[in-house]
C-alpha cells in the first residue's frame, strides 16, 4: 500500500461565489518537500489550501459538477505521480494548474470534442448566488440577476476562453503564468483573452 492510499477523500465545495477569489498563500517548501517524501499529512495540507480555487477551475472548464470532482480527485493522484519531477524552484500554483488543465481538456476531447472551439456549444452554467452584505432585498435580486447574466454568458464560450477569464480574473495570474498553465505563447494568450472579453461583451450588451 502506497504512502498515500489511506489519505481522507477531500470533497470541495459544490457552490462557489462566481466573484469568490480565496487566494490560498505561497506553499511552504516543507510541503512540497513532504510531498515528495510521499507524506500523507502534507498531501492533506496543500489540498486543503488549493480545494475551492482547484475545484472552482475545474467546473469552470467542464461545466459538469460530477466531473469537476473526478478530475479534482484525479488532479491530486497525478500530482503525486509527478510530484517528484517538480522543480521547486517553480511557482506551485500554475504548476498544479496545468496538470489539472490538461486532464480537463483530455476529458473533454474524449466527451464533447466540439466544445473546445465551439462557442455555441450548449451547456448548462453553474447558477451562482451574489449576495452583497448590507443590500436591501432588490439590491440583493438585481445582484444577482446580474451574477447569473455573467456566469451564463461565460458557460457559452468556448473552453479556450473559459480558461483564460478564470485564471486572469478569478485567479489573478499574470499572463506569463497563464501561458504556462495553458502550454501555449504569450502572445496566444494575449490574444485569446482579448476575443474571450470581445466575445462577453458582445453577450451581456
Amino acid at each position: 500500500m502506497g504512502p498515500f492510499e489511506t489519505a481522507p477523500r477531500i470533497q470541495p465545495c459544490m457552490i462557489l461565489a462566481a466573484s469568490m477569489n480565496l487566494d490560498a498563500p505561497g506553499i511552504e517548501e516543507s510541503a512540497i518537500a513532504g510531498l515528495k517524501r510521499g507524506d500523507s499529512d502534507a498531501l492533506a495540507t496543500v489540498m486543503g489550501q488549493y480545494q475551492h480555487r482547484l475545484y472552482r477551475f475545474l467546473l469552470r472548464l467542464s461545466q459538469d459538477p460530477a466531473a469537476a470532482d473526478d478530475l479534482f480527485q484525479q488532479t491530486w493522484l497525478r500530482v503525486l505521480e509527478k510530484i517528484g519531477r517538480y522543480d521547486a524552484s517553480r511557482n506551485f500554483t500554475p504548476w498544479l494548474f496545468s496538470v489539472a488543465r490538461n486532464l480537463t481538456i483530455d476529458y473533454l476531447r474524449q466527451r464533447r470534442p466540439s466544445s473546445l472551439d465551439d462557442p455555441q456549444e450548449s451547456g448548462v452554467a453553474p447558477v451562482e448566488r451574489l449576495v452583497a452584505a448590507g443590500l436591501d432585498p432588490l439590491e440583493q435580486l438585481l445582484e444577482y440577476e446580474r451574477g447569473v447574466a455573467l456566469a451564463t454568458a461565460i458557460a457559452g464560450l468556448p473552453v479556450i476562453h473559459r480558461e483564460v477569464l478564470t485564471l486572469r480574473f478569478e485567479e489573478d495570474m499574470k499572463l506569463e503564468q497563464i501561458a504556462e498553465v495553458a502550454g501555449v505563447p504569450l502572445s496566444t494568450v494575449k490574444s485569446r483573452l482579448l476575443r474571450a472579453m470581445q466575445s462577453l461583451r458582445g453577450r451581456l450588451l
